[in-house]
């Protein structure tokens, strides 16, 4: 701990006996100045530096936010992407424009911290400002597009889909499970069956999708509960099942048959049906399913007519994914 805050140390002025504190490893132990966005300390003219490092030491032992004895910062991480990463994500559909002091709480960044982030993010084209509020330009979009461009799993599902809604008459989806959410990789729509528009990049909760509990029930379950808590289960319909408990009995029982329904949990009318993609090696990379209204077929139907469907795409792509 004291050679990670001497190291930290960027400099000691004579005259003041300020010592300023980087904002990297050791930032959650002071609370950041407004104006400098760093931690600002001062002593008398002559404390010995040695005495410094010995009281902010103790400092960080007794406060409740610094890192544990013996714990290693990671010296590679860029705490000033991370942040600008997180005020890019801070905009959505229910957010399109937003203000500094939004950004602020959305991120929970001090206004200076947010305003850099914003400013910079402008200068360099992935943002605009009118003068109060800030919004993304489609620049952004080179930020998914590398990565649909660096991976084949979205171009080799693709054609597979579409051939499923060709037989089934009914729309199909591809995602993958990124926190507590599910992300469409691709789609195949023969008709719109949600109120909300559905396309590749479209995230929605896992805890109450059938291609979220697939790929949940498949992981540890521990680890998805904890993805689960994490998303904050709230209902979205009088179906929707929020109570941890009956959440991981179910998964269970999806881990146990190899595949999901969900009827009318995620929006009333609209069921569901989903099965695991499995990569060569057996491991479970991502989800498809097919949806559709309960007026053409209900949820036992549905599963009856098209689960075999599902199988069997599911066997062609294994050999394909490495």
């Amino acid at each position: 701990m004291m050679s990670l805050i001497q190291d930290k140390l960027l400099k000691t002025d004579s005259r003041w006996g300020d010592v300023l504190v980087s904002r990297g490893s050791i930032s959650s132990m002071f609370p950041p100045d407004r104006d400098t966005d760093r931690a600002t300390l001062t002593f008398p003219q002559d404390v010995r530096l040695s005495h410094i490092i010995s009281i902010i030491a103790l400092y960080a032992v007794g406060d409740g936010r610094s890192r544990m004895a013996g714990e290693v910062p990671d010296r590679d991480h860029m705490a000033a992407l991370e942040k600008g990463l997180a005020v890019i994500e801070c905009f959505d559909a229910a957010h399109d424009k937003l203000t500094i002091a939004d950004v602020a709480r959305a991120t929970d960044l001090s206004r200076a911290a947010a305003r850099r982030c914003l400013l910079t993010l402008t200068r360099i084209g992935y943002a605009e400002f009118d003068g109060k509020f800030f919004r993304l330009t489609p620049r952004v979009l080179r930020l998914g597009h590398a990565w649909l461009a660096s991976t084949a799993l979205p171009q080799l599902v693709q054609p597979f889909l579409e051939r499923l809604s060709e037989e089934t008459h009914e729309s199909s989806s591809a995602s993958l499970l990124d926190g507590h959410e599910i992300v469409y990789i691709a789609r195949s729509a023969q008709r719109r069956i949600m109120s909300v528009g559905l396309s590749v990049g479209t995230r929605l909760p896992a805890f109450c999708t059938s291609m979220g509990r697939v790929l949940l029930a498949f992981r540890d379950p521990a680890d998805a509960q904890k993805r689960i808590l994490a998303g904050q289960p709230r209902a979205l319909t009088p179906h929707t099942i929020t109570d941890p408990a009956r959440l991981a009995e179910i998964l269970a029982e999806i881990r146990d048959q190899g595949h999901c329904v969900v009827d009318q949990e995620l929006e009333l009318g609209l069921i569901s049906l989903a099965v695991p993609l499995f990569n060569a090696r057996g491991e479970v990379i991502a989800a498809f399913n097919i949806s559709g209204q309960v007026q053409r077929s209900s949820a036992r139907e549905m599963a009856e007519r098209f689960l075999p469907r599902l199988l069997g795409m599911q066997a062609m792509l294994r050999p394909l994914i490495t």
